[in-house]
Formats: structure tokens, sequence, C-alpha cells
């Protein structure tokens, strides 16, 4: 990866998914200017705000950081229902897993946004319930 890399990823992230700096920032818990910084190449995210970015635009920290992917906005790629079946969880990881899967980082809903927000801010034992029950209304919706 070179330096300039991450910056301008940073930003073309941000633009894709109709984010501003200032909700950014807000996620981070870093003030507006730092996080332009980010964006400019002036600082360097730590680790710490490396794993929060990876988390807003549901992506590896890898995939973050390689930069292997390209994005277009206009492909989109069809997520797979996961149910208990070990062939869907399969399919559910080669999803995520599938460095040429672009699908992963188009935008979210509004409501979608909502949520991965709210659900960053719970406990772990919060966020599996919610999974589970999560799970539970999938299924009966298939």
């Amino acid at each position: 990866m070179n330096e300039n890399s991450l910056p301008k990823r940073l930003k073309e992230l941000r633009t894709v998914n109709n984010y501003t700096q200032d909700y950014v920032a807000e996620v981070l818990g870093v003030v507006r200017q730092t996080y332009s910084y980010y964006e400019t190449g002036k600082r360097t995210p730590n680790t710490d705000v490396l794993y929060k970015l990876a988390t807003l635009y549901s992506m590896t920290l890898d995939d973050l950081m390689h930069l292997s992917t390209d994005m277009d906005e206009n492909v989109f790629y069809d997520q797979p229902n996961i149910s208990q079946s070990s062939e869907s969880i399969a399919a559910y990881l080669d999803f995520f897993n599938d460095p040429v899967n672009k699908r992963k980082y188009q935008f979210h809903t509004n409501l979608e946004k909502e949520l991965l927000y709210y659900f960053n801010l719970i406990s772990e034992d919060d966020k599996r319930e919610i999974i589970e029950f999560t799970k539970i209304k999938a299924r009966r919706n298939h």
C-alpha cells in the first residue's frame, strides 16, 4: 500500500456511502478536523480508528488496508440469506471473504446505516442476542 492510497480510499468510501466528515468523525470519536487529516494524509489513523472504519464500511481491516478492490457503485450483487444449513453459511462467508465482491462496499439504506451505527454502540452479548433474533425473523420470512 502506498502512503497516498489510504487517504484516497477513505474519501472514496465516505463519498460512496453518502457520509459527511462530521458523521464519520462522530462514529470514530474524533473531531472533524482530525478525520479530515486522515483523508488528506496529514495524519494516519491508529489501529483502533482503522478497526472502527472497517466496521463502519462493513469490510475487513485487510480489505481496507490492502485496497485491492475497485469500487463500482453501479454493480450490485445479491447477498445470500443466512440459514442454519452449512451450504448457506458457506455462501455467506464466501460473499464477505471474496476480495472481488463489490456489493459488500455498496451503500446501505438509511435504515441499515442507523442499525449499524447503534449496533456498534452495544455490548457483545447484546449483539449476539440481536443476531439470533434476526436469524429467527429471517427464517420466518423465507
